[in-house]
């Protein structure tokens, strides 16, 4: 449009005058900034004396207007949020070597990005595409607590409290199968099922009462209810995870006194993970995932989540309250270090840690509450945090606390870049050995399911056959 219009010789204010509306409104549509109506373009196309064919076509009318779209579409890119720098507007009397000089650097700065994303490329594009598709959904998938509940009541279990480890065994005879606990489970595996036998081996029960085992059987009886095929790619195998999970999930916190629990404590103005997850029996970080789940569609309510290690590793995340999630080029935010000044990290900070800790937090995208706990598993501490935007905190124990404090990420210059005087003294002295996530950067083995080694567990198999308890 814009180019059509200086072709013309005309002004914003003469186009407007044109076409009946104002100047401004004309000029956010040729930013990008306001979506215009057909009505509106077809009276901009008649008073240019093109066709509205013209405005609609896909490619850049010449070469200068493409290298300005590229330049637009790079400044608005994850990438370039992280370099502190102003956005640029190219005008006319910029030069056009200039602007092909300034698209050229975007181009290598994002293609270096991508060459050292590339190694575990599919992986994280999958996770990736994953992530939005769930934050369109508000992390919530009804036909799965409907399965959840049917199975529930099938069992005379629909009330809250608690699921027993013996509740979790009648459930899997409904569906044909027995649990059976073993010490021999294959490495590279949490259950195995016998489909053929009608059992699901699990780890041994070391731990009455325990959250995991409960939750590794409902996982595996959900591949069966939902009649899972063997996937036949990592989207796919994705898509399994995600539904088991979220089917466990369903069970351990029904939907239904869940949502009675939930609706109470906000009517108090006194929502808190820790009392939700002990009226349950789950762990934290279940507990604040099943909050996710029902928070939008049920509380009015936009969260957000994060699994986050003790070093600022993200592993696990979603939100749609707007956070701005650390992530690469390519969309993914596994493996990417969360803003120092987060309650995700600053929680460690704490002498005592056995309670939750709480933290207001300032944010180029607008300011949120977060409640934050540690804790540690088989890989180390980690934090779970859930947070809401600071309209919301009312509703949550903890929003009186007076700690609050601003952060800037992703431009570097808040957490990333050192101080100026330490990087003067020690960028030239220093050394580091990095720490390699490998479980983040590395493809998963092969076999017909990621991460599995199909030799060991058809063996594991073929030595249960005969005697399951061997």
């Amino acid at each position: 449009m814009r180019h059509f219009r200086t072709a013309s010789g005309l002004t914003l204010d003469q186009l407007g005058e044109a076409v009946g509306v104002v100047a401004s409104q004309l000029s956010q549509v040729e930013n990008g900034k306001r979506e215009p109506k057909i009505s509106l373009l077809t009276a901009v196309a008649q008073a240019l004396g093109v066709s509205l064919a013209d405005l609609l076509t896909g490619g850049a009318p010449d070469h200068r207007a493409a290298l300005e779209i590229e330049l637009d579409r790079a400044q608005r890119g994850p990438v370039f949020a992280t370099l502190g720098l102003p956005h640029v507007r190219p005008g006319k009397s910029m030069p056009t070597a200039a602007l092909e000089a300034m698209v050229g650097l975007h181009r290598e700065i994002e293609r270096r990005e991508k060459e050292a994303a590339a190694t575990p490329e599919e992986t994280r594009r999958a996770v990736a595409e994953q992530r939005a598709e769930m934050r369109q959904k508000d992390n919530y998938l009804p036909e799965l607590e409907k399965v959840a509940d049917d199975l529930l009541r099938a069992c005379d279990r629909g009330k809250g409290g608690a699921l027993t480890h013996r509740t979790v065994a009648i459930m899997a005879q409904k569906l044909g199968f027995t649990l059976i606990h073993v010490d021999d489970l294959p490495h590279s595996t949490r259950s195995v099922t016998d489909i053929a036998n009608g059992r699901i081996y699990l780890p041994p029960a070391s731990i009455p009462g325990g959250h995991g085992l409960r939750s590794l059987a409902l996982q595996a009886l959900a591949n069966r209810l939902l009649e899972h095929p063997q996937p036949t790619s990592y989207a796919e195998f994705l898509k399994q995870r995600l539904e088991t999970n979220y089917f466990a999930s369903a069970c351990l916190m029904p939907r239904t006194p869940a949502l009675e629990y939930l609706r109470a404590a906000k009517a108090e103005k006194n929502l808190a993970v820790e009392d939700f997850r002990d009226a349950f029996g789950v762990t934290q970080e279940t507990a604040a995932l099943r909050l996710t789940n029902l928070a939008t569609s049920h509380l009015d309510l936009r969260t957000h989540f994060l699994r986050t290690g003790d070093d600022g590793t993200l592993y696990k995340a979603y939100e749609n309250d707007g956070l701005p999630l650390p992530r690469d080029i390519n969309g993914a935010i596994e493996g990417q270090l969360v803003c120092r000044k987060w309650a995700a990290r600053t929680a460690y900070e704490r002498a005592t840690r056995t309670t939750e800790f709480h933290q207001y937090t300032d944010t180029p995208s607008g300011t949120f509450w977060c409640t934050a706990q540690t804790s540690s598993g088989q890989t180390g501490e980690f934090s779970i945090t859930l947070g809401v935007p600071f309209a919301d905190a009312k509703w949550f124990r903890g929003r009186e606390t007076l700690r609050r404090v601003k952060s800037e990420c992703p431009d570097e210059s808040c957490c990333r870049r050192p101080p100026d005087d330490l990087y003067t003294r020690w960028s030239d002295q220093a050394w580091p050995s990095a720490k390699t996530h490998a479980h983040i950067l590395s493809p998963l083995p092969g076999g017909s399911y990621p991460g599995v080694d199909d030799t060991e567990v058809y063996e594991f198999l073929e030595r249960h056959a005969v005697d399951p308890s061997s």
